[in-house]
């Protein structure tokens, strides 16, 4: 007998006849023989429900209050879910991220997973049931309900799959796996049958929607295997798993890109040493996540620092750097919200030379200017204006991922 953690998103649940849908592969696989732990999303479009709530009685909700407030969408989740596997003579067994007792940090909003107790699950699977756990949740140590972040279903259930030494972890969406590029761009774009976690993470980091980052951050860390796969097809998906060897002949894997960018530049700040310190810290304080930071080459005693961050923290960050811009010594700051960053990823770029510059070459051949660039071993990004991302994915996807152009 196996043990299966499955996670199916808001789409798989979208409705009832979706979950009556869901219900009936989980008790085919209890059927089977394997014990099986359920990690539900909330309902398509419920959470941006929700949300649109808040904002109709303050743009600037208290965090912890919306948490409170978008928590209640799992919870309607797993209890119609275990509803429907009781109905088809599957026992079930639905528990919220406090009964599991998901212990987080209190950064609400975008928590973190600190701990799992496991043993209310364990009693339950001892007792022939199916659990299902309502995603996306947990709770910090005064007891105040928390949320994981867009996407944190997949983080639960890794993090469940991790503690339970679970045999693989199914993540099921309306998806049938992990592609070369996102395929309304890229009509040519290719399911991948294996990836490695290494790979997934720079995907899922750069714009890539089908895992959250913090997912294949334990799923590698504890050796979690994941099998990303359609919950409305029978056919394989795509493993994500330990490197192996032969990925190495892949030069790019894929081509992703993310919309969600904004761009801060504080223009003509004194080179000081000291000085990333004192503009990064205040933002870091303020949980906001800074991505790709660039900053100028002085030739007078001053630089400009451009750095760029989610759109939905931009406002924040905005606002801490206008206030320290003047004891900064700054000229101004400059913001633009109208970027994109579009990458490339691939293990075999480790011992491949002249990747990015085919790539800046491809760019520029088709007149898509770079305005910033980040590499690591396995990736190189751009910056650039947000109209030419359709045009830059798919030029780029031509160039190194078209026919014979795979290793």
């Amino acid at each position: 007998m196996s043990l299966i953690v499955q996670k199916y998103g808001g789409t798989s649940v979208g409705d009832v006849a979706r979950i009556r849908n869901v219900a009936s592969r989980v008790a085919a696989c209890r059927t089977a023989g394997d014990a099986v732990v359920v990690v539900v999303s909330a309902m398509a479009g419920e959470t941006n429900r929700l949300l649109g709530l808040a904002h109709e009685l303050s743009p600037d909700a208290d965090e912890r209050e919306k948490d409170v407030l978008i928590a209640t969408g799992e919870q309607v989740t797993v209890a119609l879910l275990a509803i429907a596997l009781n109905v088809a003579g599957c026992p079930a067994l639905s528990f919220l991220g406090h009964q599991v007792r998901i212990a987080t940090d209190s950064a609400f909003g975008k928590a973190r997973i600190k701990s799992i107790d496991a043993s209310r699950i364990g009693a339950a699977l001892a007792d022939g049931k199916v659990v299902v756990v309502a995603g996306f949740q947990g709770v910090d140590v005064k007891d105040n309900i928390t949320t994981l972040g867009r996407g944190g279903s997949d983080t639960s259930a890794v993090a469940l799959a991790a503690v339970l030494h679970a045999d693989r972890c199914e993540i099921y969406t309306d998806v049938e796996g992990v592609f070369t590029s996102d395929p309304r761009l890229c009509p040519n774009a290719r399911k991948l049958a294996r990836i490695s976690y290494d790979e997934m993470l720079e995907l899922a980091s750069l714009g890539t929607k089908v895992l959250q980052i913090r997912s294949v951050e334990f799923a590698k860390r504890y050796g979690v295997p994941l099998h990303v796969r359609s919950t409305f097809t029978e056919t394989e998906g795509t493993w994500v798993v330990e490197e192996e060897a032969s990925m190495e002949d892949i030069l790019v894997s894929g081509v992703t890109y993310d919309r969600d960018e904004a761009k801060i530049t504080l223009l003509r700040v004194p080179d000081q040493p000291g000085l990333a310190a004192r503009v990064f810290g205040p933002i870091a304080d303020a949980n906001v996540s800074v991505d790709m930071i660039i900053q100028n080459a002085s030739a007078d005693g001053t630089t400009d620092l451009t750095f760029t961050v989610p759109q939905a923290d931009f406002r924040r960050a905005h606002a801490l750097v206008e206030a320290h811009a003047r004891e900064l010594g700054a000229a101004g700051v400059r913001t633009d919200t109208d970027v994109a960053k579009v990458s490339i990823v691939g293990l075999g770029m480790r011992s491949h030379a002249g990747v990015a510059a085919k790539m800046f070459r491809t760019l520029a051949e088709v007149g898509i200017n770079i305005e910033m660039i980040s590499t690591s071993e396995i990736k190189t990004s751009v910056v650039i204006a947000a109209k030419y991302v359709e045009l830059a994915v798919r030029v780029l996807h031509d160039a190194f991922l078209g026919a014979g152009e795979s290793s």
